[in-house]
């Protein structure tokens, strides 16, 4: 893989919050911004909306607890 270096203008407050967030999941600032790019470059195709699909469900906390949820109720007006 080829890098290219792109300078960007963006507001120093913004870039210590985006920083944060990228420490927190244990990534650089750098590496954020680039598996950032390349998701929103996936999304051009059906095959990449899947992978993100997949992705996002894998990392998913949610937990229904054994809980059955069904459609018509769910979509029922109140």
């Amino acid at each position: 893989m080829c890098g290219m270096n792109v300078t960007l203008a963006i507001d120093e407050q913004l870039v210590k919050r985006a920083r944060k967030i990228a420490q927190a999941q244990g990534k650089s600032l750098n590496q954020y911004v680039r598996e950032q790019l390349e998701r929103l470059t996936a999304r051009d195709d059906a095959a990449g909306w899947v992978e993100e699909f997949e992705r996002l469900s894998r990392q998913s906390k949610g937990n229904s607890r054994g809980r059955r949820f069904d459609r018509d109720a769910a979509h029922a007006r109140r």
